[in-house]
């Protein structure tokens, strides 16, 4: 299993048409999981604005190729859905994902969702990202992460993960408990020197979500 992180950023004001679109005409000519299964579909809040989010699962890169590229021959893609989205679009960024852990899901709707991505010094992603999964007992006592992944491509040296939090009061919470909890300081303390750059996403789900 493979996942695929989608970033659009669009023209201000137009993201909620963008993800509109994707949401209805986009889904109804993708015929359900037929060109890949969408895990997430969300708006940017606070981080990176006027992004529209979008999380795919493919069972590997060949299948991900494969069905991009059946998917981008249809017409319907090519004559309903890319205008209602093109002239919106400012930047794409993809990312091929490789789980360290299965993707997981909320037992509640109404979350908000943190995207942060890690990038580390080369060659430590991935032991990186086996001691923080060693580390997430202490961690997920605060909070709910639901994936894990380090970066196949374009940038091998990430280190991704998405958090759930039932609100932004939980969120500020969460990471208060956290940054002084003995154990997760004991990780943050052997883990951080690896880190070149961090960002941050604040993420609301779109009514087409599969993780609300």
């Amino acid at each position: 299993m493979i996942h695929e992180l989608r970033m659009y950023t669009c023209r201000p004001g137009t993201a909620p048409k963008v993800i509109e679109a994707s949401g209805t005409v986009g889904q109804r000519i993708r015929n359900g999981d037929t060109y890949g299964r969408l895990e997430g579909h969300f708006g940017s809040e606070i981080g990176g604005l006027n992004q529209y989010v979008h999380l795919w699962s493919y069972a590997d890169v060949g299948e991900l190729v494969r069905l991009r590229g059946e998917l981008g021959q249809l017409e319907a893609w090519r004559t309903e859905f890319v205008p209602l989205v093109a002239p919106h679009i400012l930047t794409q960024t993809v990312r091929v994902l490789r789980p360290a852990r299965d993707l997981r899901t909320p037992d509640t709707d109404g979350n908000i969702y943190e995207l942060r991505v890690y990038r580390l010094k080369p060659g430590r992603a991935a032991s990186w990202a086996e001691r923080m999964l060693a580390a997430f007992p202490a961690r997920e006592k605060y909070s709910m992460n639901v994936g894990l992944w380090t970066t196949v491509f374009p940038d091998p040296n990430e280190v991704i993960h998405l958090w759930a939090y039932s609100s932004f009061e939980e969120r500020a919470k969460a990471r208060a408990g956290s940054q002084a909890d003995p154990e997760w300081k004991a990780f943050l303390a052997e883990a951080v020197p690896d880190i070149e750059d961090m960002t941050s996403t604040i993420l609301l789900p779109s009514a087409y979500s599969p993780r609300k």
